[in-house]
């Protein structure tokens, strides 16, 4: 029995395994073709409550917890995902939108995004750099009741598909870092807003890609947070993301280790299942083990947020961690198909896919240090 999944959050894993099966699956290979993410999938997704359940009913949420989140993405992602990148962006701009956002302007927008009718980006990163993310140049300024909106945001996630986007930028000196940020909600739609698509590896459903803001304007009412506090109060909203994303990328290496495990004990060689060899079962046995651990630590840190409790450095531990491991676990379950494997197909497409995590949302370097900082001290441990 797992100590943090109970028989509610167990029937709900289910209820939403059954859908991801049935709904998600099926497309997996044409939509990475395509290019395109289905909105109808996810219009049933909200329909059915699987869209940010953390979040309270007076925000369009079930008020379910961070957990219950948790088991919904990696049921989803077993089957895409780049569809269950829709779970993620839901969950992360949602927790930004309801904790720091005016009531009656965000409300709208938060019924939408967990019936499935809006879909949001998280526009940080910028040209100038990724990792050094307090280090923004986007210009903010303040005119009147309006922020005017000028510079360029990069490999941002659905850049070309979001309705909506938490954008970051500069409404401080560049002196004052991450104490001169400002988080807006910005509409897609508005004037001065342009967008490309970028060619990336994997995740090509969801998409990557640029923002560009020239003389954009938005209601300051729509500023998340304090003017020039934003990304100090904003990014707390990470942690709840590090460990969505280790369960998503887990998930696509436990589906792969299953399918990996039947795969062998079918196939024969030498008058035996290949199952039979130590040099076969032992690697996947390895990384059985790994995964199960890796997971429980993304579950212990959900768990851990639904609590209260400090849960920074665990969040960061999912996120460097799971990637990682994910990618190496479907790397070799590839190799274990031979010739079979290598073809473009689900397996290739998996290894693809979690190879981004490495990159976007924080590399494992940066989380390392937010570990180190948090064990010995942010003294111990400077900029």
């Amino acid at each position: 029995m797992n100590p943090y999944i109970d028989e509610d959050l167990q029937a709900i894993a289910e209820h939403a395994r059954r859908f991801a099966t049935e709904r998600v699956a099926p497309g997996f290979l044409e939509r990475d073709d395509t290019r395109v993410l289905d909105r109808t999938l996810m219009k049933e997704m909200g329909e059915l409550g699987f869209i940010a359940p953390e979040l309270p009913e007076e925000f369009g949420g079930q008020g379910m917890g961070c957990l219950a989140a948790g088991v919904i993405h990696e049921e989803i992602a077993r089957a895409d995902l780049s569809i269950s990148y829709i779970n993620l962006l839901a969950s992360l701009n949602g927790q930004i939108l309801s904790h720091h956002g005016q009531p009656e302007v965000v409300r709208p927008w938060l019924e939408k995004l967990t019936q499935g009718e809006a879909l949001f980006a998280i526009a940080l990163t910028e040209p100038r750099g990724g990792s050094d993310a307090a280090n923004l140049r986007l210009r903010v300024e303040r005119v009147g009741d309006e922020y005017v909106i000028n510079g360029e945001k990069t490999s941002i996630s659905a850049a070309d598909q979001a309705d909506a986007a938490v954008v970051f930028g500069r409404t401080g000196s560049i002196e004052s870092a991450a104490h001169g940020v400002t988080a807006l909600l910005v509409p897609m739609d508005l004037p001065g807003i342009t967008t490309n698509r970028f060619d990336c590896h994997g995740q090509r459903a969801i998409g990557r890609g640029s923002i560009f803001f020239e003389n954009v304007r938005v209601p300051v009412n729509h500023r998340l947070g304090e003017e020039n506090k934003g990304f100090v109060q904003v990014m707390q909203g990470f942690d709840f993301s590090r460990a969505l994303i280790g369960l998503q990328v887990l998930a696509v290496a436990q589906v792969a280790l299953e399918e990996t495990w039947e795969y062998v004990a079918e196939r024969e060689a030498f008058g035996k299942p290949l199952s039979a060899f130590q040099g076969v079962s032992h690697p996947l046995a390895n990384y059985e083990t790994q995964v199960a651990a890796a997971r429980l630590l993304c579950l212990q840190t959900l768990w851990s947020k639904d609590r209260g409790l400090p849960h920074t450095a665990e969040a960061a531990m999912c996120k460097w961690w799971g990637p990682k491991l994910s990618y190496e676990v479907i790397h070799q379950c590839l190799l274990m198909f031979g010739h079979g494997g290598y073809d473009r197909g689900v397996m290739e497409q998996r290894l693809r896919d979690v190879m981004g995590f490495q990159i976007g949302d924080g590399t494992a370097q940066i989380m390392k240090t937010i570990i180190a900082r948090t064990k010995a001290g942010r003294h111990a441990v400077p900029a």
